[in-house]
């Protein structure tokens, strides 16, 4: 019988997580039985989506969620014998039995020169996300201009080499003068300090004065009202993450741009005061009275200098056609192995670098995972076990 260690939720995060939102358990697990398998974690994975998925599809007292790259150590299962590796989503687990139906094997030909642990990173879920929202979601061209943000992180900085390697101008932002560094050497053709920078807006300016065709979205929040007005006309917009937002306790809000304030100003107090006071005000005054004479009536019946929340970026949608996407790697599931293919093939051609943050010892899991929230890591945050 094999005890197993497990980390588990045991409180809802309220704002950044603590080290007291955490538990570490033991269980004893049971004898595998015929078609099973008994899996011991090598490395486990923590990215930035466990921080939003943990409130909406955890309870507290689960185990948290996350990947893994385990070695079978007991198998009653020919599908996978004693001694391969596996990409199990078990959690933040040492141990663990399974019937082995969500598992996927390592790819057999791993080169014996290339870490297993970039099985989590960029031949692996992350680098499947760069690729996917380049090629599937920006549909991005050669010779066209990408930004990407938090680009040294496990999916930014796989975003830029892809791009590179389609023959796209790279602009990317990282938060130390470290990692700028690195994007640099990584082939990216600007690359900016987003946190020493005097001015967001000008910076990326600077980087791209004719503006982006294609933004890969991992920021969101107040980053992404800044990037709205200088997208291309037929831009596109890759959303993979808002980690500016995920420790929120109370919803950011912003204020809208100075094309939206000219615009919809015009608009709003030209167009929709007279329908809203005098035509739609019969039909309106059961349902939706209440919020318009409340909320919007005073922005609409004077000039929108007043801010807002948001920020709102229908104006820059609608005329420059722009196209925004969120987007989640699974979608392209049946893609997988070839995918993964494509990315080792860059890998051992050279055309694809990686660096990992890597934790020692399981009990250091919420220690990494918090550190990779506030951005200690450049390149894939791993825990090695």
């Amino acid at each position: 019988m094999v005890v197993s260690k497990a980390w588990t939720l045991r409180q809802h995060f309220q704002g950044f997580p603590k080290a007291s939102d955490f538990h570490l358990s033991e269980e004893t697990l049971p004898q595998p039985k015929n078609g099973q398998v008994l899996l011991e974690a090598v490395f486990l994975s923590v990215d930035p989506y466990m921080r939003p998925y943990s409130q909406t599809m955890m309870k507290e007292g689960d185990v948290m969620i996350g990947s893994q790259v385990a070695k079978v150590i007991q198998s009653y299962n020919p599908s996978f014998p004693v001694g391969c590796h596996v990409v199990s989503d078990c959690g933040w687990r040492s141990h663990w039995v399974c019937d082995g139906a969500e598992l996927t094997p390592v790819l057999p030909d791993w080169p014996q020169d290339i870490p297993l642990s970039l099985a989590l990173g960029a031949i692996g879920m992350p680098g499947l996300t760069a690729l996917y929202g380049l090629e599937e979601v920006c549909e991005i061209k050669k010779g066209e201009t990408l930004l990407v943000n938090a680009a040294a992180g496990a999916v930014g900085s796989v975003v830029g080499q892809i791009a590179k390697i389609k023959g796209c101008r790279v602009v990317g932002c990282a938060g130390t003068d470290t990692k700028v560094s690195y994007l640099k050497e990584l082939g990216f053709d600007q690359v900016f300090n987003y946190k020493t920078a005097t001015s967001l807006e000008e910076s990326l300016r600077e980087a791209a004065p004719h503006g982006y065709d294609c933004y890969f979205e991992n920021v969101g929040g107040k980053f992404s009202s800044v990037v709205m007005p200088q997208m291309r006309e037929y831009g596109r917009i890759a959303v993979c993450g808002s980690i500016s937002m995920y420790n929120d306790t109370t919803p950011q809000t912003g204020i809208l741009s100075t094309l939206q304030t000219g615009i919809l100003s015009t608009l709003q107090t030209g167009i929709l005061s007279t329908p809203q006071t005098g035509i739609l005000s019969t039909p309106q005054t059961g349902l939706l009275s209440t919020p318009q004479t409340g909320l919007l009536s005073t922005p609409q019946t004077g000039v929108l200098s007043t801010p807002q929340t948001g920020p709102y970026v229908h104006t820059h949608m609608i005329f420059k056609q722009l196209r925004m996407e969120g987007f989640l790697c699974a979608r392209w599931k049946n893609k997988h192995q070839q995918s993964l293919r494509r990315l080792m093939a860059w890998m051992t051609e050279g055309k694809l670098r990686c660096n990992e943050h890597i934790t020692i010892g399981f009990n250091n899991m919420p220690a990494a995972f918090m550190g990779m929230l506030q951005g200690d890591n450049t390149g894939k945050a791993v825990v090695k076990v």
